[in-house]
């Protein structure tokens, strides 16, 4: 995290800063939109503490910063911008569905490969295979973890896997396309958040695939899978980028989704604000999700061809193995015994409440059952057999 100094934010200048990261210019007109979005509503955002304000800055140097280290050793080794990219699996849907523990969970399968933690901080030089355990990056990420976070990251744990090892988010990479709406997680940006829903979101999938060949060349499996809800907001875009692309989708009570989303943003949120606002910030991911997972339905009824599995987050927490095997099945894969085990061992050491448990309602963030369920009533009706 950056330090904590006064940051006129208005005084940004999206040409200043693009010409600090020298980009090709192909990158560079793509993401300045969305720079220059970013930066104007962060300005309008009086709320933003000093930490809030340093935070911004420091998020928009660290993505134009990866941004330029991704595209420097793509000219140096032209070779990984031939890396395949084949069905990659995605994980999409609402937050706080299992996505996080699938992900990992997947993870641990031999034949499949998601981005860690480490490699997606510090991306230069591409990660190897031989060093996937033991390249001194891994240490400097985790020593980031407690030293610089910015938050308590003790009270992050309890709701979110964090750690060197631990699968990361596609979000923390495309935002380095400026084109992701993860940045309204760690602040409240409304102009922004209006101008991604209605963009043409092709570029972020382009430099999403950039990210995999990356970290994909010298390190790579069969498959790729990857995560974040914001995909459910631009599919068609995603498609066309990886038109062999399979999905799955958990499902899970929206009441409790948004209680529990609503809390760990809380946590996440607070750090950058004097008055983080409880009850706002329920109204907002109220809000968010909403809109997400509308987008995303009327994307599946437009293509009902899609390919795509609906899980049960019951069915994961009970079954986790038995759950993943059903999905794989759907699309001709097979999860082997030594994938089976491994996700075994790693829910050993990793149980659910492993760094304290968390509380929550929808009553401490100025919401109620009724008002979360008339607002997912089409949700909840499309998916009633796997809520």
């Amino acid at each position: 995290m950056a330090s904590v100094v006064e940051t006129d934010l208005s005084a940004l200048d999206a040409e200043g800063l693009l010409d600090q990261y020298p980009l090709p210019a192909y990158l560079r007109e793509n993401v300045k939109p969305g720079l220059e979005m970013m930066i104007r509503s962060a300005a309008e955002m009086t709320d933003l503490n000093a930490n809030g304000r340093a935070r911004v800055l420091f998020q928009i140097h660290d993505d134009l910063g990866r941004l330029k280290q991704i595209a420097d050793d793509r000219a140096r080794f032209p070779e990984i911008a031939e890396v395949e990219i084949r069905e990659p699996l995605f994980i999409v849907g609402l937050p706080r569905c299992g996505t996080s523990v699938l992900h990992a969970l997947l993870n641990e399968d031999p034949d499949v490969r998601a981005p860690l933690q480490w490699e997606i901080a510090y991306p230069s030089p591409p990660p190897e295979r031989a060093t996937e355990k033991t390249d001194p990056r891994i240490a400097k990420y985790d020593a980031y973890l407690w030293e610089q976070f910015g938050g308590d990251p003790k009270e992050l744990l309890k709701g979110h896997p964090l750690g060197a090892m631990i699968p990361q988010e596609c979000g923390s990479f495309m935002t380095t396309s400026f084109q992701s709406s993860n940045v309204c997680m760690l602040q409240r940006l409304p102009r922004f958040y209006e101008w991604f829903k209605g963009i043409d979101a092709t570029f972020r999938y382009e430099v999403h695939k950039m990210w995999l060949q990356h970290l994909g060349w010298r390190n790579p499996r069969k498959h790729w899978v990857v995560k974040i809800q914001e995909h459910m907001y631009k599919m068609r875009e995603l498609r066309t980028v990886y038109p062999d692309a399979i999905f799955i989708q958990p499902h899970r009570d929206p009441t409790q989704v948004v209680a529990s989303i609503s809390q760990l943003m809380y946590v996440i949120r607070s750090p950058a604000y004097d008055e983080p606002g409880k009850e706002k910030i329920g109204r907002e991911f109220l809000d968010l999700w909403v809109d997400g997972i509308e987008a995303m339905m009327d994307y599946r009824a437009a293509t009902p061809d899609l390919p795509i599995h609906d899980m049960r987050f019951k069915d994961l927490i009970t079954d986790p193995v038995g759950t993943i095997r059903k999905a794989y099945a759907q699309f001709g894969r097979e999860l082997s015994d030594e994938g089976a085990q491994a996700a075994l061992d790693w829910l050993a050491e990793n149980p659910s409440d492993k760094h304290g448990k968390r509380s929550y309602s929808l009553e401490e963030f100025g919401l109620d059952e009724a008002t979360v369920r008339a607002r997912f009533a089409r949700y909840t009706e499309t998916y009633r057999d796997f809520i």
